[in-house]
């Protein structure tokens, strides 16, 4: 760790709160003309903004030190031999944080808090750590009096990915102003990159502010007040090997990089979207190139392989050895690309690379939620509000070394919390996420709540991990935070808050429901058990009823207002989207948990289904076999073991995890009605079993969809059934001799599907080991 980034941290966490601070009331501050005009005055907008709008008080700007009154501010670069005949601070010393890029240092010597940057980039970041790390209360600033430290950054890209666009669950309902205040928000925790997406292709949203061309103007604008990188994402989706439409292509990013103030870098997506060759593509952004320095000479342009085939991949790699482009400035890697830290190993090293991170999204992605229940997974879905600060901290940890850095990929603010810890981790990973967590509370709720909102951000990561029904900790996280909603009504219009006390409330209202409703399905299978005796008509009716009191009996419906009332207020405060319907969300992937707070919690959608295709079966044997085998489902009797492969609450035997898994699969808009455990699936299982009787004869029955290829300690097994149908059974008799040591390892081979769309993959969902 870098030894004057401790001494910052433990300098300032010493001093700030001590018998040596002071309280500021008036403060004045005083600006080096060395530091650029546009960031000159956002650095001055920013400390009276800020400031006024949580302490109440007026600081002014002055032009020289004899007109400043209270604490002056004085902001200059190291560079700066005088500010108004003074001289500033320096020191002795090679590879000073404050003479390195970006880096600052914060100094108070007598009346006045140096604020010194390398650069004009790094005044703004001096700013924000000002900012965090003051107590900004009512009537009152409070600073420490003995403030010495400084501070580089570790990795030199630091940025996030905000898109205007139809897509997004809320970015495409902000004005200019929001998304000024947004930018400036990441730039005082570190962030120091911007990525938009240009209009190439009509993507109109009903929530437009303005147009798609305006915003992407406004928002260069905004990035260059701050002295911000301003990056575009632009695919190429047409077949480039067409002259006319490689032209038009050409022709298209060439307008939106003319109507800019500000462009820094160009990241071409290889083939997400897109199916171009490198071949095509190469030459293609060498023109494009072209273009763009015309106006942005000193712009980059940036690559991913993301959808490259292995041959493809090679082709471009010797491509960089044959051709050497100096036109090209780098690699990204995002989803579907090769591995980060083969990619960097390949990279000739005067190629940059930077992480594409998927940080928006919990399901079907690069990083997924980790033990994340089914009842999130349909309900919460794969973009809800997901502050996972502790995971998201390690992920960046792991790859970031492999990189320059980062500029994630988002698509809505419900990722907030993980935005700034990725920032903060790239300015410094040995940063603790509490640290992070207590700077991001204090900065957006104020000081008094410094310590109890990071640790209800921390709690509500908590509700997330492992089985639903059995973390006691969601209803405990559900009463502090309604004791700080209770007793912070002054933040119910901050729409950071809004998100964290919705999340609370909607975790708790639906482990309740799993509890309900897994409760009524247990009562509708020992009904269908009973089936001999009732006769499968008034069977299947009872059954019914009863899992159907999810709907006709709700439960907790004071609570489900709460979350119907946070959703409208978080759609007037930032044009949160989570409903299709009512709030005209892109579709219904986009964060749209209001749609899916009531999604069934057990089967009764497909008992339904079910019932109707047993009630044509010829005789009531038939139908009371399968009616046995449903209620039987999960309990194959004494001695014979199930597991839901990519359940974490009844897949004990499971050894591999959500990132070998397909995930949970998605269809029908979400409103799939097939088997839950048939949402859950994985290509290439295993299974390991344990105290099994060597004297006995088992059976493995699989179902899924597609092919099964099972081995059992390696050996290859041939089936005695076979349907390849969704939900169809597969059957292989295990040999005696693999269970003679009471123990036995199931594996699957994948089978060689490369021409297949992935969505149509054999996938494994429920395997059973059948005692006879």
């Amino acid at each position: 760790m870098n030894i004057l980034r401790t001494l910052f941290i433990l300098l300032f966490a010493s001093s700030a709160f001590t018998s040596f601070s002071f309280d500021i009331h008036e403060a004045s501050i005083l600006v080096s003309k060395d530091i650029k005009p546009l960031v000159r005055q956002s650095a001055v907008e920013i400390l009276l903004e800020e400031v006024q709008k949580r302490s109440g008080l007026n600081w002014t700007e002055v032009s020289s030190w004899k007109e400043a009154t209270g604490l002056t501010i004085a902001l200059t670069l190291s560079r700066t031999k005088k500010l108004d005949g003074q001289v500033p601070p320096k020191r002795t010393g090679s590879n000073l944080p404050e003479t390195q890029p970006e880096g600052f240092r914060l100094l108070k010597e007598g009346n006045t808090l140096w604020i010194i940057g390398a650069d004009s980039r790094a005044i703004i970041f001096g700013i924000g750590e000002f900012l965090r790390t003051v107590s900004i209360g009512n009537g009152k600033v409070t600073i420490g009096d003995n403030i010495d430290f400084a501070t580089a950054p570790e990795y030199s890209l630091r940025g996030h990915q905000i898109g205007y666009r139809n897509t997004a669950n809320s970015y495409d309902a902000w004005t200019v102003e929001q998304y000024d205040q947004y930018i400036r928000d990441l730039a005082l925790f570190g962030t120091n990159a911007i990525e938009n997406i240009p209009p190439l292709r009509d993507d109109a949203s009903p929530h437009f502010t303005i147009s798609r061309e305006e915003m992407n103007v406004e928002m260069s604008k905004i990035c260059d007040k701050y002295d911000l990188e301003y990056w575009v994402w632009t695919p190429g989706t047409v077949d480039l090997k067409d002259p006319k439409l490689r032209s038009e292509q050409l022709d298209i990013h060439e307008a939106n990089y003319k109507q800019v103030p500000r462009l820094d870098n160009i990241f071409f997506p290889g083939g997400d979207p897109g199916h171009n060759h490198p071949r095509e593509v190469m030459p293609f952004l060498k023109d494009l190139y072209a273009r763009l320095i015309k106006y942005h000479p000193d712009a980059g342009m940036w690559i991913s392989l993301q959808g490259f085939s292995v041959e493809q991949v090679d082709y471009f790699y010797q491509y960089l050895e044959t051709n050497k482009p100096t036109w090209l400035r780098g690699v990204v890697s995002g989803p579907s690309s090769p591995p980060i830290s083969e990619t960097r190993y390949r990279l000739p090293k005067q190629y940059k690379h930077r992480h594409y991170a998927d940080i928006t999204h919990n399901v079907r992605c690069d990083y997924p939620a980790q033990n994340f229940d089914q009842a999130f997974a349909v309900t919460v879905g794969r973009e809800g509000i997901n502050p996972q600060p502790v995971y998201y901290a390690q992920v960046h940890d792991k790859y970031a070394p492999f990189t320059d850095g980062f500029l994630t990929y988002s698509d809505g603010c419900h990722d907030d919390v993980n935005k700034i810890v990725w920032s903060q981790h790239g300015w410094d990973s040995d940063k603790s996420v509490n640290a992070i967590l207590q700077e991001y509370a204090k900065f957006f709720f104020g000081p008094t709540l410094e310590k109890p909102a990071a640790n209800g951000i921390l709690a509500l990561e908590r509700n997330w991990v492992g089985p639903i029904i059995d973390n006691g900790g969601i209803e405990p996280t559900l009463a502090y935070w309604r004791d700080l909603e209770a007793n912070n009504p002054n933040l119910s219009k901050n729409w950071r808050w809004q998100m964290l006390v919705l999340r609370a409330y909607y975790d708790a209202y639906v482990r309740r429901r799993a509890i309900n409703e897994t409760g009524l399905e247990k009562k509708a299978n020992e009904i269908m058990n009973r089936v001999d005796e009732l006769g499968s008509k008034t069977a299947m009716k009872e059954a019914l009823a009863i899992v159907n009191k999810a709907d006709t009996e709700p439960i907790e419906q004071d609570m489900k207002q709460v979350i119907v009332d946070y959703s409208e207020a978080l759609y007037q405060s930032i044009g949160w989207q989570p409903d299709v319907e009512k709030y005209k969300a892109s579709n219904s992937q986009r964060g749209c948990m209001l749609q899916f707070v009531d999604h069934p919690l057990n089967n009764r959608w497909w008992l339904a289904d079910q019932f109707e295709a047993i009630d044509t079966l010829a005789t009531e044997q038939e139908k009371a076999e399968r009616l046995k085998i449903i209620a039987n489902w999960e309990n194959p009797g004494p001695g014979s073991y199930y597991d839901n492969v990519s359940n974490i609450a009844t897949g004990p035997r499971v050894t591999t995890t959500v990132y070998d898994a397909v995930d949970f699969v998605w269809n029908n808009g979400g409103f799939s009605r097939w088997r839950l455990s048939s949402q859950l699936s994985q290509v290439d299982p295993i299974l390991e079993y344990e105290d099994l009787d060597p004297n006995a004869r088992y059976i493995i029955r699989v179902t899924g969809y597609g092919d099964a290829l099972v081995r059992v300690d390696g050996r290859r097994l041939e089936p005695i059934k076979y349907d390849k149908e969704h939900e169809g059974f597969k059957e292989f008799i295990v040999p005696r001799s693999v269970v003679g040591d009471g123990t036995m390892t199931l594996t699957f081979d994948r089978p060689e599907e490369s021409h297949m769309n992935w969505r149509n993959y054999s996938r494994i969902s429920d395997v059973w080991l059948i005692k006879r």
